[in-house]
């Protein structure tokens, strides 16, 4: 092979492994307070704040949303509420009085 044939090979593969594997120069960034956006990003900026280190019922955690500028119904916060703690969630369940109440997971 002569050096024209490797050079064209080596530019090929160069292009390949760029569009194979990118650029390589991905930033991430952490996520800032004022993008906590929805009533998911509400309640995990609560989390943040450490409102939710103690259990709270859900119409708690909405007034708090309220105080904080985040303006939804009781349903979708429990909704949010519900979603946030699953398995691998933020948050955990539990009964007290018949009543759900939530709680940072540890």
């Amino acid at each position: 092979m002569d050096e024209k044939t490797i050079k064209s090979i080596l530019s090929r593969l160069d292009r390949l492994e760029k569009a194979t594997f990118g650029s390589g120069n991905k930033k991430t960034t952490a996520k800032r307070p004022d993008e906590f956006k929805g009533p998911k990003g509400g309640i995990l900026f609560l989390i943040s704040k450490g409102f939710l280190n103690k259990r709270k019922a859900a119409p708690e955690v909405r007034n708090e949303l309220e105080k904080n500028g985040y303006d939804y119904r009781i349903q979708v916060v429990q909704t949010a509420l519900n979603r946030l703690s699953k398995n691998k969630g933020s948050l955990t369940t539990l009964l007290v009085a018949g009543k759900k109440v939530y709680v940072k997971r540890k």
